[in-house]
């Protein structure tokens, strides 16, 4: 079924070249603008968002987290949406209000919460503590400002140079099938489903990809895939945008020539996710498991296979969009939705329930990573403090309502997660995105999908769930699904009503931007309680050794190296908290031409890795490696750190630069 329906959408993108629906309506119908920025947030002591592991700190750079953004404006009606997809694990409410005030400072009433979306990749190797709700900051120990603030800046910069950038262009949708990067993580509840037959391998294959010119010529692409963004696992401590970063990567640096660090624009391609609330990378079912045993290398094949295929995609037959853009969005109390009797699936109304943690999230996901351990422990540990608000008992009403869940913590009720969510879509030509505000299982979407397909009046190829957009409230498993209590049905906060009442819910925005209507924009959110816990101590004051200086050199390259070698160099550094260096660099890899040195990597490539390392109380060693890729031109090369250090007298902190002697690759 599935393969015969992606045959006809195939055949009317190649039909729509010439003819039909899809044909151009003029060569230029929009104003498009491509915009990327930093934000990556502390390198070092700051606990990563994903696995919900204490112990899981950030100890450097595997490569740096980005924002790529998309302005796209009607030229016939001037109606315009900015389109995000971030390097991060979740986008929070903190993060949307922080950008849009930055925005609108800029320029006025121009994005607004209906036209700017905002999502994340869905990386689990980056800096947390960007929200404003309590049960997504207590494995980070609290906010984290700094790591708040980079998010903030780093999306508002990217966003800033797309709309700066817009020019008459086009746009054009193409759509494949990935089968290789993706695997039902869940099957046992996905198995229960009256309609899976739609997702014959127990995975959603589908690839759509827009391509973006500007005067005929490329200027970058979305393509979106459902797959967890969990190649690399919890063992990991550096930061990391995982398989769909390597994919963005390869396609702009390796394929386009893109280098980050140049005040030039390039090719942006974006790789978010969709409905990949079951679907996992690790095709052995096991934490870094699949393709091979080794995570980085997973992560880099994973992503190679989405970049290829969203090429071949890209290049392949296209269809071209044509008609207005729009967007809707209202909050809505996902506590206590009614549900009329047609989207549920006992076909009598229902109700969704105030937001409920189960038993089965603490326990975790055994395919990606483990949750938090010895949760009753943690209760009585130093972070106290953290835990005390969570000890609130679940009230019988509410665990009725969230029957057959384990009902373990009544987050919604005191505001640990939120209640009150965004929900969004974005029209632009034919596509129809529809952000949902958690991480979507495949049928789950799939319903959602039809749902607003209905109202919207458009074929459910034209509809894709674009999840972990504009705030998280975990999981989104149909009923089906949520009676099994795996790891998603014990993450769907509001009860086994979720997905009807996302159905009813979305599908009046789709009727609503379908007839050009208002709608009321629903209970806006307030600040949650504990927003300012946090446990994490700073940075006090950077020292060394006193024979040595900020950016000395303990331990240099060898005199030469061969293609394939890794290079390793240690440095007398200061704590990277000091200066996050954003569109920067912590370290460069320089070739000597002509008799100046060059840079030709840093700290968001591949092939270096940036560690830090505290030694002591106060002292600290950064360790940079950098495996020669084996295209690495013959020549001098040397190995730069760039730091800074507080001082314990003054509190003032200085930049410094180390470099090692040169060495020959060749």
């Amino acid at each position: 079924m599935r393969a015969k329906v992606l045959t006809v959408v195939a055949a009317l993108v190649g039909a729509a070249l010439v003819s039909g629906p899809f044909a151009w309506a003029e060569p230029e119908p929009y104003l498009v603008g491509r915009g990327i920025s930093d934000v990556t947030g502390p390198a070092a002591e700051n606990g990563m968002m994903g696995y919900s592991k204490f112990d899981q700190k950030t100890t450097g750079i595997h490569q740096r987290l980005r924002s790529r953004a998309y302005v796209v404006v009607d030229r016939a009606t001037n109606k315009r949406v900015a389109y995000v997809n971030a390097d991060l694990a979740m986008i929070f409410r903190a993060v949307q209000e922080g950008v849009l005030a930055k925005l609108q400072a800029k320029y006025g009433s121009t994005y607004t919460r209906d036209n700017l979306l905002l999502s994340a990749t869905h990386t689990h190797s980056g800096p947390g503590g960007q929200s404003h709700n309590l049960a997504y900051n207590l494995s980070i120990l609290g906010l984290q400002p700094q790591a708040l603030a980079a998010v903030v800046d780093g999306i508002t910069e990217s966003v800033v140079e797309a709309h700066e950038d817009v020019k008459p262009g086009s746009i054009s949708l193409g759509v494949g099938e990935l089968t290789n990067a993706s695997v039902n993580r869940s099957r046992v509840a996905f198995d229960r489903n009256p309609d899976k037959g739609f997702f014959p391998a127990g995975i959603d294959p589908q690839m759509t990809v827009l391509k973006f010119r500007q005067s005929g010529e490329d200027v970058g692409a979305i393509s979106w895939f459902a797959t967890h963004n969990t190649s690399i696992t919890n063992a990991n401590t550096l930061i990391s945008p995982d398989n769909k970063g390597y994919a963005a990567y390869q396609w702009e640096h390796d394929d386009e020539g893109v280098r980050y660090l140049d005040d030039t624009a390039g090719f942006v391609a974006a790789f978010p996710n969709t409905n990949a609330g079951d679907m996992s990378p690790n095709l052995n079912l096991k934490p870094g498991s699949g393709p091979t045993e080794n995570e980085f290398e997973n992560a880099r094949i994973i992503g190679e296979r989405q970049n290829r295929k969203a090429q071949e995609i890209y290049h392949g037959p296209q269809a071209a969009l044509s008609g207005g853009v729009d967007s809707r969005m209202r909050f809505v109390d996902m506590s206590a939705v009614q549900v009329e009797g047609r989207f549920t699936d006992t076909g009598q109304p229902g109700t969704t329930c105030s937001g409920v943690v189960g038993a089965s999230t603490i326990a975790g996901s055994i395919e990606d990573g483990p949750a938090i351990p010895g949760f009753s422990e943690g209760m009585q540990s130093p972070w106290k403090k953290l835990f005390e608000p969570l000890q609130m008992e679940v009230p019988q009403w509410l665990r009725d309502c969230q029957f057959p869940k384990a009902s373990l913590v009544p987050t919604g009720l005191i505001g640990a997660t939120p209640n009150v969510v965004p929900l969004q879509i974005v029209r632009i030509g034919q596509l129809h995105l529809v952000a949902v505000p958690g991480e979507v299982t495949i049928t789950a979407g799939l319903r959602i999908r039809k749902a607003v397909a209905a109202e919207a009046g458009v074929p459910v190829q034209n509809v894709l769930i674009q999840g972990y957009a504009n705030d998280y409230s975990q999981y989104v498993t149909t009923p089906e699904e949520y009676d099994s209590q795996q790891y998603e049905g014990g993450s769907t906060l509001f009860g086994r009503n979720t997905t009807p009442a996302y159905q009813q819910e979305f599908g009046k925005l789709a009727a609503s931007m379908k007839a050009g209507t208002t709608l009321p924009a629903g209970p806006l959110p307030g600040k949650p309680p504990f927003t300012e816990i946090n446990l994490q101590t700073g940075v006090v004051l950077d020292d060394k050794p006193a024979d040595k200086k900020y950016g000395d050199v303990l331990t240099a390259p060898k005199a030469s190296y061969a293609r394939g070698e890794t290079v390793t160099s240690v440095f007398v550094t200061g704590h990277p908290k000091n200066n996050l260096h954003r569109n920067h660099t912590f370290l460069e890899v320089q070739r000597q031409v002509n008799g100046q040195w060059v840079r030709v990597h840093d700290d968001g490539d591949w092939s270096t890795r940036y560690k830090w390392e505290r030694v002591g109380i106060a002292f600290s060693n950064a360790t940079i490696t950098w495996q020669i890729p084996a295209d690495t031109p013959a020549g001098t090369y040397r190995i730069v750190h760039h730091g800074d250090e507080k001082s314990g007298w003054t509190g003032k902190i200085s930049g410094f630069t180390g470099a090692t002697a040169g060495f020959t690759v060749g």
